[in-house]
């Protein structure tokens, strides 16, 4: 199933650490910003988020959140909850100095799936979901050119 296009479900993630590391209540679409956004879903023990996935968010945050561009960062935990735990959200948000909200998303009981794989029909980490203004999903994939999202977005 493709949700490319579709409208932006809300969020259910029910855990978050501010930009400051402290608990904050649960975010929704609009806490992310008004405009265009990106949500980051990655798993702490996953190998090609930290190679591929963060550093691609590093950049997309390092040129885009001047623009108005809002970001939230989700830890689906759809395997290897041990390694995936709450307290690592605030382990990557330092590593990566990225002043972004951060969720933790276990699935909700008698379920498989997080909330977000589910509702945003994800594959597995790092994914990248693009949502533009209006909040349609324009982008939902494993991997995001950063460059090319960027110099896209300039010719708008």
């Amino acid at each position: 199933m493709s949700v490319a296009e579709e409208q932006a479900p809300q969020l259910r993630v029910q855990k978050w650490i501010g930009i400051d590391g402290e608990i904050i209540a649960p975010l929704k679409l609009a806490d992310v910003g008004t405009g265009p956004k990106i949500l980051f879903a990655f798993q702490h023990w996953c190998r090609g988020c930290h190679l591929h996935g963060f550093p691609t968010l590093q950049r997309l945050h390092s040129a885009l959140s001047i623009r108005g561009v809002g970001f939230a960062v989700i830890q689906t935990v759809f395997e290897g909850a041990h390694e995936n735990t709450f307290e690592k959200l605030r382990v990557n948000q330092l590593e990566y100095d990225l002043p972004i909200p951060f969720g933790h998303d276990e699935p909700p009981a008698g379920a498989t799936l997080p909330t977000f794989m589910h509702d945003y029909g994800t594959r597995g980490t790092p994914w990248f979901s693009v949502i533009d203004a209006g909040g349609r999903i324009i982008f939902s994939d494993f991997h995001l050119d950063a460059d090319q999202f960027v110099k896209g977005l300039e010719l708008e």
